[in-house]
């Protein structure tokens, strides 16, 4: 896969240490069931066979929506900007649609163990879709998986056919489908989803911008469209008005982290430093890549502050990236610490010795009296380096890797305590709003030891947030029975509340604060039943 950089080295350095780690865990079949097998997916435009031009569009709205749905379940996809990346290296055109034999080349180039390829027609109104799935590793290709639907319910189709896809790459997938299909935006309105992939294939930016507007005015929580016009926005250099667009995307949203780096650097540019540092914070939090942490330095530094801790955090992550050593050379001359400060300048130079500005920096700090500070008055003000690309396709392989690892050391745990660390885990994902991951989880904990009520209330809740009432119930009732907790008990006081059954909810309220006095959920919940003038006892 055409990463960047710094994600291609985190990968391999992550590598390492999951082989090593696995190498030292035995007997050898534990190595052997725990290795990871392929799960880079590449998704091309599906061919229109409709014999309609204009409903060109439609094709290549799949690979975007496959894309974002396999994702979530875990799987590795391959961006629209690298798979026309691999198509201009080819020299082929990006609306080129290529033989097995070529798509194969394609896969190879882009190091894909699966394709998924396709096609529509359209007749009256409806929609119908065939799709199959390429193995790269043995040049086997699957059955059809079809699908059908009006026209008006076309992004609903692609989510049907994405769960299917997904199965077929992965018959265990332990992913339930309505949690699959809910972790998607719902109810797309065809005309936005129109102007939403015509935006972002769009050969021109201002026609990218126009389109996106449309699509954002006609479906304004629509957070695909919302980040893809911010994006623009910024690639355009607008960035007061990128800053507020890409704001607008709600921190709970799966792409909250891409819109939030590019928000950073929006806010950045326009001089509002405070806001960028917040907003690669919030990424920095959850997907700690160096490239986030350094720009956290960045904005740090440029309100006058100290920040060599997260320039040392970036580059103890990415040794091999000279830019996180020129920052530092700068970062530590602020202190006035020059002998550690000409260190970073030199390890720069080692990794790049044609750099210009570590050389006269370099240069400076050679001269510069034992315990001078940097003066950005003298006529020589280096300034640290911001990084612009977002690389969460490399952090998403390491991360995978790093599951692997997890599972074999989980495997020699005990399984009650295995079945805890994977609903601690499923937790995590639940908070990020991460359902399929958080399914996954779960579902392994309850493998583990049917027995944990942590994992059947955390399932009672996925399900409860994908719509599922009634499995939702089920789940909750079934961890209670297992043993009395509040998670299970909350979900089934919101789906009393739900029904308008206060006075059910009420006493699930109560049961919640017997077990737990002090828990501000349940606290939070019987403030909410008192003001419907429904007491809690």
């Amino acid at each position: 896969m055409a990463l960047a950089p710094s994600g291609n080295r985190l990968l391999r350095r992550l590598a390492k240490i999951f082989f090593l780690t696995l190498a030292a865990l035995s007997p050898a079949s534990l190595i052997a069931q725990s290795l990871p097998g392929g799960r880079v997916v590449l998704v091309l435009p599906f061919e229109n066979r409709s014999g309609n031009a204009t409903l060109n569009w439609i094709g290549s709205s799949f690979p975007d929506t496959l894309d974002r749905r396999l994702n979530s379940a875990g799987f590795l996809t391959i961006s629209h900007d690298d798979r026309v990346f691999a198509l201009t290296h080819l020299g082929l055109p990006g609306d080129f649609r290529p033989s097995r034999a070529t798509t194969i080349r394609i896969a190879q180039q882009l190091d894909a163990n699966y394709v998924v390829i396709g096609n529509f027609t359209l007749v009256n109104d409806q929609i119908d879709i065939q799709s199959q799935v390429l193995s790269v590793d043995r040049l086997t290709l699957s059955q059809p998986v079809t699908g059908s639907a009006e026209l008006d319910h076309l992004y609903d189709a692609e989510n049907s056919i994405a769960w299917k896809v997904a199965r077929t790459i992965d018959p265990r997938l332990n992913v339930a489908e309505q949690t699959f299909l809910g972790a998607g935006e719902r109810a797309v309105a065809l005309p936005a989803f129109e102007d939403y992939i015509r935006g972002i294939n769009a050969p021109t930016s201002a026609e990218a911008i126009q389109r996106l507007r449309t699509a954002v005015a006609a479906a304004p929580n629509y957070a695909a469209a919302i980040l893809a016009l911010g994006k623009q926005q910024y690639l355009a250099r607008d960035y007061t008005s990128a800053s507020a667009t890409l704001a607008k995307v709600p921190l709970s949203d799966p792409q909250a982290l891409e819109a939030n780096f590019y928000l950073g650097l929006s806010r950045f540019n326009a001089a509002n430093y405070a806001g960028a540092y917040t907003a690669f914070e919030f990424v920095a939090g959850r997907l700690p890549l160096p490239e986030v942490v350094n720009n956290q330095g960045v904005a740090l530094s440029r309100q006058g502050k100290d920040a060599v801790a997260l320039y040392q955090r970036a580059s103890a992550a990415d040794p091999s990236d000279e830019d996180y050593h020129y920052n530092l050379a700068i970062a530590f001359w602020r202190r006035g610490d020059l002998q550690t400060a000409l260190a970073e300048a030199d390890a720069c130079l080692k990794l790049k010795p044609n750099d210009p500005e570590a050389g006269s920096l370099r240069a400076h700090l050679s001269i510069a009296p034992r315990g001078s500070k940097l003066d950005p008055n003298s006529g020589f003000a280096p300034v640290e380096r911001i990084r612009r690309n977002y690389s969460e396709a490399g952090f998403r392989q390491a991360a995978f890797q790093l599951d692997q690892l997890r599972a074999a050391r989980m495997a020699t745990l005990a399984p009650a305590q295995r079945a805890n660390e994977y609903a601690t885990l499923g937790r995590d994902y639940l908070a990020q709003g991460l359902l399929p991951q958080a399914e996954q989880q779960f579902q392994s904990a309850i493998a583990a030891d049917s027995n944990s009520a942590a994992a059947h209330a955390g399932l009672a809740e996925v399900r409860e947030r994908s719509g599922n009432a009634k499995d939702a119930r089920a789940e909750a009732q079934h961890s209670i029975g297992i043993q009395p907790n509040v998670p299970a008990l909350l979900v089934l006081a919101r789906l009393d509340i739900a029904q308008n059954q206060l006075t059910a909810a009420a006493d699930d309220v109560s049961r919640a604060l017997r077990v737990e006095p002090n828990n501000s959920a349940a606290q939070a919940m019987r403030m909410t039943l008192q003001q419907h003038g429904q007491s809690v006892r």
